[in-house]
């Protein structure tokens, strides 16, 4: 009965643990998003937003968090499309 017991509070353990891994990873997609549109809206802000719109696709696949700051710093701080290009093709 105890090893019965023994397993019963183990798997529970693995079930937690797998539901807190998916939590972590749901925030950091909801964070990586959430770059990724304030990418998007710093460039539709500052430049033509149809224009802007060509980088999105690519944007949208990265889904590292310092590439994505990266990115976010380019986009409010560059002084045209081109260069914010540049700094996207560096970091891909």
């Amino acid at each position: 009965m105890d090893a019965i017991m023994r397993e019963s509070s183990f798997a529970q353990y693995i079930k937690e643990q797998g539901v807190k891994q998916g939590i972590e990873q749901g925030i950091e997609q909801g964070i990586e998003q959430g770059i990724q549109e304030s990418i998007r809206e710093a460039l539709a802000v500052r430049f033509d937003a149809g224009v802007a719109g060509q980088f999105a696709d690519r944007i949208a696949v990265i889904d590292d968090l310092q590439r994505l700051k990266q990115l976010h710093r380019a986009a409010v701080q560059v002084n045209n499309l081109a260069a914010f290009q540049r700094v996207l093709d560096a970091v891909e």
